[in-house]
């Protein structure tokens, strides 16, 4: 799942109360029958309002992707030859390449799992088919549209609102689906640093460091004296801010996740699970297209080299997608750990291919599928449904050759209702 990750989650500028306040990441076409409106179950919170793109943040972007093209132009003689590089990705491994499709597509299905898995755990029942649609097409918003990823979660919040969730559910779900993603990044990353010699040393280092602090607050609260100081000293300040009018929505909005989800211990292995999985699986896409191409970096260097593209995309959020930002710096990367420069560009080119450019020409084609497209002819949409309803079938059933799909078939006995 081509997500570029925001570190990995970002905040939403609204301030309504019902818009939730984290991002589905990133990272399906469905039925008929269940691609319309669903009514959403009885509310009394006010509708969503898609934020909207302002000019300055077009021009912004626009701006931006002319820049990088220039740089390209400018230092054209210090970047890989592009004929090498085709040529290089033409010879790859047609084994290795099957898998890097097959990792990307798992990677996009464990995260549809994953808020499908939310959701019914909120009792809101949802077709694999919708949720992947929904999943695919929120992608493509957040990784092509100037302020996508805010447009991304407002879209994602209506098709769960339409799929019969409340607002509160439908909050809760994006809050705690962009929490446990987060948490299962950043784990990945330490333990990739963790397998790097050269970075051991400074992981272990701080981890060490913030241990001993966690376990001297930890001891220190468990007596009375210290933990009553400590509710004196923050407890009014803290109760002020989550009374400001502009963070009282974001305050309400945590509290209610505990109300609205209560997730059993099968469910959080499931949802760790899934978790892991979405960033596992992009990895390996990424490591299968540099074994494709006949890179020999380890494991934990492609996973570094992964996560620095994802840092580098982060730190120029106005290019979609991450373009140019994401392949400089992962093909740079794979270098520093031992490729050369032309193929270590055809890899990440067939990596980009797959989990970039195919995943958003599948969410586009699940956006229209979904309605949310503009007029076209009852022909038209149906030729488009049909189309992306094709493309997405093959990458559930793609999807289903992982592992994790056991636990996802699995559905709750009976949904429980917050």
């Amino acid at each position: 799942m081509d997500d570029v990750v925001t570190a990995p989650t970002r905040t939403h500028p609204s301030d309504s109360s019902d818009v939730p306040a984290v991002p589905v990441v990133p990272s399906p076409a469905t039925a008929p029958d269940d691609t319309g409106p669903v009514p959403a179950a009885a509310d009394d919170t006010p509708p969503v309002e898609a934020p909207r793109r302002s000019r300055r943040a077009v021009l912004l972007q626009v701006a931006m992707i002319v820049a990088t093209g220039a740089l390209l132009v400018l230092f054209r003689d210090r970047l890989p030859d592009l004929g090498a590089m085709a040529a290089a990705a033409g010879n790859a491994e047609p084994g290795w390449l099957v898998l890097v499709v097959l990792a990307s597509a798992g990677s996009m299905g464990a995260f549809a799992r994953l808020q499908r898995r939310l959701l019914r755990i909120g009792g809101v029942p949802m077709r694999l088919r919708r949720a992947f649609a929904i999943t695919y097409a929120g992608n493509a918003l957040s990784v092509t549209l100037p302020a996508g990823p805010a447009v991304s979660v407002v879209y994602t919040f209506r098709q769960f609102r339409r799929s019969g969730a409340s607002a509160k559910l439908a909050t809760a779900v994006v809050l705690l689906g962009g929490v446990i993603t987060t948490t299962a990044y950043t784990v990945i990353g330490l333990l990739a640093l963790m397998a790097d010699p050269t970075a051991r040393g400074p992981a272990l280092t701080a981890l060490t460091v913030f241990a001993a602090m966690a376990a001297v607050l930890a001891l220190l609260l468990l007596r009375p004296g210290p933990r009553a100081l400590l509710s004196r000293t923050l407890g009014r300040p803290v109760r002020a801010l989550a009374a400001h009018h502009r963070v009282a929505p974001h305050a309400e909005r945590l509290r209610a996740v505990p109300r609205v989800l209560r997730p059993s211990r099968r469910d959080w292995g499931a949802l760790v699970l899934l978790a892991t999985a979405n960033w596992a699986f992009d990895i390996l896409a990424l490591l299968a297209a540099a074994r494709a191409v006949g890179i020999e970096v380890a494991p934990h260097g492609v996973t570094l080299a992964y996560f620095a593209a994802q840092a580098a995309g982060s730190a120029l959020p106005l290019l979609p997608g991450g373009l140019g930002a994401v392949e400089s710096s992962m093909a740079a990367s794979l270098v520093a750990f031992g490729a050369t420069l032309t193929p270590a560009g055809a890899a990440v080119g067939l990596y980009r291919l797959a989990s970039y450019w195919i995943v958003v020409l599948v969410g586009w084609l699940a956006w229209l599928a979904l309605h949310e497209g503009p007029r076209l002819s009852a022909r038209t949409r149906r030729r488009l449904a049909a189309t992306g309803g094709t493309l997405l079938s093959g990458l559930t059933s793609a999807s289903l050759l992982s592992p994790y799909t056991p636990i996802m078939a699995t559905a709750p006995p009976e949904p429980r209702r917050p």
